[in-house]
């Protein structure tokens, strides 16, 4: 059963889809247009195919829901985010895979994504940003899930962060190679995955993986839902166009990436939200951008007193 957080006092509009029923997931509304995703994985707090077919539902489900516009997912378990991946289902795999005989070393015949795999790409490619609130261990797969979210929050403390795969024979195989390099630049991602580092939170937030380090003792999913409210005051369709275009920067020649943008930009004129910004501050700041006319466009208009005009 569903255990979603304080469901029956969150009004909901007959088209909000329902949350896919798990005990795997747990979602609450904490702040208008924010949805906190809490995965329990169980004690141990290690990912396999179920945790990930299950947080893979509540993606779809959160990108049909017209009330959600960010996201913010965090371990259930205190000290917790996602240990790793389960290395008894990885052990499974590789005992079918050395039955088969078979080698797959030919790239040009890629091996299907695995329920994981394809639960971090569509948390890539969802219009929504995510924002991962690490709130203890994230190794390998849990780490690679932080890595698949658009922004990273995290409480310091005694855990850690990495991608230790090669220290086993192994290689990050849940988009660590890849989403890793494009964060840090491929020398930094090489010295990373090479050596299978092991960082402090601390460290984490030097290398520039962070959005922000909560304080030991703090309330690190706080600090991410307040980040996500912010991300939710604003127009939907820029938001949605410009974390694609981030995304994809580097998928495509920069001629590509440019005319992308230039596209995408004036489609967010279409957009009556961004046109009401754009008229306000037009008129409202003679047409300044600054911090204050952009605090005054994005303030709630005052709906008119009963009476007056």
């Amino acid at each position: 059963m569903t255990r979603e957080a304080d469901a029956a006092e969150t009004p909901e509009t007959p088209e909000t889809p329902e949350t896919p029923e798990t005990p795997l997931i747990e979602i609450d509304r904490p702040a208008p247009g924010v949805a906190l995703v809490r995965i329990d994985p169980g004690p141990e707090g290690l990912m396999d195919a179920a945790a990930a077919d299950a947080l893979a539902g509540a993606v779809t489900a959160l990108d049909a829901d017209p009330g959600v516009r960010a996201v913010v997912l965090t371990g259930a378990v205190p000290g917790m985010f996602v240990r790793h991946y389960s290395l008894i289902e990885l052990g499974a795999t590789a005992g079918k895979v050395a039955a088969s005989g078979r080698r797959f070393n030919d790239l040009s015949r890629p091996v299907k994504p695995a329920p994981f795999n394809a639960c971090l790409d569509r948390i890539q490619a969802s219009p929504k940003p995510w924002i991962a609130a690490l709130n203890g261990w994230a190794m390998g797969g849990g780490f690679e899930l932080a890595l698949a979210c658009d922004l990273r929050v995290a409480l310091d403390g005694p855990w850690k962060f990495g991608l230790p795969e090669v220290r086993a024979g192994l290689l990050p195989g849940g988009g660590g190679t890849q989403r890793l390099t494009r964060l840090l630049g491929e020398a930094r991602a090489l010295d990373f995955v090479l050596r299978g580092r092991i960082v402090s939170p601390a460290e984490a937030d030097r290398l520039g993986l962070l959005s922000a380090l909560v304080p030991e003792g703090g309330d690190v999913a706080g600090a991410a839902v307040a980040l996500a409210a912010d991300l939710a005051a604003l127009p939907r369709l820029g938001i949605a166009h410009a974390k694609r275009l981030v995304r994809t920067a580097l998928d495509g020649t920069l001629e590509q990436g440019l005319a992308a943008e230039r596209t995408l930009f004036v489609d967010t004129l279409t957009d009556p939200d961004t046109r009401a910004l754009v008229d306000r501050m037009a008129r409202d700041a003679d047409g300044r951008i600054d911090e204050a006319a952009l605090a005054a466009a994005q303030a709630p208009v005052k709906a008119p007193e009963a009476g007056t005009a």
